[in-house]
């Protein structure tokens, strides 16, 4: 009588080791197992006067190296003692951290931080604004001290992955710092929505003569001017920093990325590839102004600036996580999906006394959104709606309507892992103890089809064949 082929016998067991393989780098575990690192870094030091203005691009920031996880990264004007400054001293209008990759070959000339674009290029984000435009993988502004950055177990920002970063290169950070000096300042909440006349700027930073419809925005607050302030005021000049801290783990199998998108309720849809900047053919402009009511509005809408914009998402996945950014004045800013269901509302968390983070009238957090996983689900091509309120009980320039979220492409439920693609990331790690369990798994397949067959081929009278 023919017999059963010994390899039919390996066939369960390699069956196993490879659906546990698999299973154990396909469904994240509710937690990341990894040690979560945490490093404290400074700025470059930034010198401000009264009314002066610190709006620069470091490179090559203190930054996590290698293939990582990022998990959170928070933000604070300090002086040279370590001591926070409250923003109704220095006024941080934002700080964004970008990453770029710099040729290999490159020698910095000592500490350097002219940026060569010949030698560089620009990671950017997954979207949607084009060109330069909101590129960044994190920034916020006032509202920074408040403000959860946290990404949640398993998910976090991958970087520093070698099959992304070109061949020749490597992967750097920038870092951009805009803040305001408003101590004695004619008009606080002038100086820092950046009104053009206390500026008393004709031209933007490149020399272009501003439009006279151009009533105030980054365009007048630029690197090295001065808002107007009060005659005789002798205030003086002091040595900041930006103190950042980033969290992060070592990156493996159990991680799931997340991609990042930015939506700018500016955003008009133009798409013109040879549009890098803020210019008028680039859909999103970032800032806008905020008309004051009359009466007659004041009573049928109660003095709220609503903009809107409907955006396309390009891809398909789970919403983690979602925030705005408003500047003061701001009261919420909500993405809708299709059919008029709520994404993520975002509101300003003001501050009501003198601390730092805690600073009466400006905008000092934004509330964060933590959807359940697998809740909150955008498809590829679904059509987005953003609306960004403000008070406009008066007027204000050069506002903002940004809203972050944080996507993945799949959730850790166990039950969406078959019609989830599997990732297999370079130097995938599996632990001692897993691997010895799979293998003894294996081998009791094996052992258990072995003593099956000899007990049969005692019955039918037969002897297995040997090696």
């Amino acid at each position: 009588m023919a017999h059963r082929p010994q390899g039919g016998l390996l066939f369960p067991a390699m069956l196993a080791l490879t659906l546990a393989f698999n299973v154990s780098c396909t469904l994240a575990s509710p937690r990341i197992g990894n040690k979560i690192k945490s490093v404290t870094f400074l700025s470059p030091e930034f010198v401000l006067g009264p009314g002066s203005v610190e709006n620069r691009f470091y490179y090559n920031i203190d930054f996590p190296r290698g293939h990582v996880g990022l998990k959170s990264l928070r933000a604070e004007v300090i002086d040279e003692a370590g001591k926070p400054i409250p923003l109704h001293e220095t006024y941080l209008h934002h700080w964004v951290v970008a990453k770029y990759y710099q040729r290999q070959d490159v020698v910095e000339n000592n500490g350097d931080l002219k940026f060569q674009q010949a030698d560089s290029i620009f990671g950017k984000n997954s979207g949607i604004c084009q060109g330069t435009v909101l590129r960044q993988y994190f920034g916020l502004g006032s509202e920074t001290r408040k403000t959860d950055t946290r990404i949640p177990d398993p998910y976090a920002i991958e970087i520093g992955n070698p099959a992304e970063i070109p061949e020749g290169y490597e992967e750097k950070w920038m870092l951009n710092v805009h803040a305001i000096d408003t101590r004695g300042a004619v008009d606080t909440l002038g100086c820092t929505e950046c009104r053009c006349d206390l500026y008393n700027v004709t031209v933007d930073e490149y020399g272009q003569p501003l439009s006279p419809d151009y009533i105030g925005g980054l365009k007048c607050c630029y690197d090295q001017t001065r808002c107007k302030v009060q005659q005789g005021y002798g205030g003086a000049r002091r040595s900041l920093y930006l103190r950042y801290t980033v969290e992060w783990v070592d990156w493996d199998c159990d991680i799931i990325p997340v991609k990042i998108f930015i939506f700018d309720v500016t955003d008009t849809g133009k798409r013109l590839n040879v549009s890098d900047g803020l210019s008028p053919e680039n859909g999103c402009q970032v800032e806008y102004d905020v008309e004051p009511c009359g009466s007659a509005t004041a009573v049928s809408d109660g003095c709220i600036d609503v903009q809107r914009t409907s955006l396309t998402m390009p891809v398909s996945g789970y919403v983690i996580y979602g925030v705005a950014h408003q500047h003061t004045g701001g009261i919420g800013s909500t993405l809708f999906g299709e059919e008029g269901r709520v994404i993520c509302t975002s509101e300003p968390i003001y501050g009501e006394g003198k601390d730092a983070g805690d600073e009466a009238g400006y905008v000092v957090g934004m509330s964060t959104c933590y959807p359940e996983p697998g809740s909150i689900q955008i498809t590829a091509g679904e059509n987005l709606v953003l609306e960004s309120y403000y008070s406009s009980s008066q007027k204000h320039t050069g506002v903002m309507g940004i809203f972050y979220i944080l996507v993945a492409e799949r959730t850790p439920n166990p039950t969406n892992f078959l019609h989830s693609p599997i990732h297999i990331h370079e130097k995938m790690k599996v632990s001692a103890s897993a691997l010895a369990i799979v293998v003894l798994l294996g081998l009791a397949v094996v052992a258990v089809g072995l003593r099956y067959r000899l007990r049969k081929g005692r019955e039918e009278g037969y002897q297995p064949i040997m090696a």
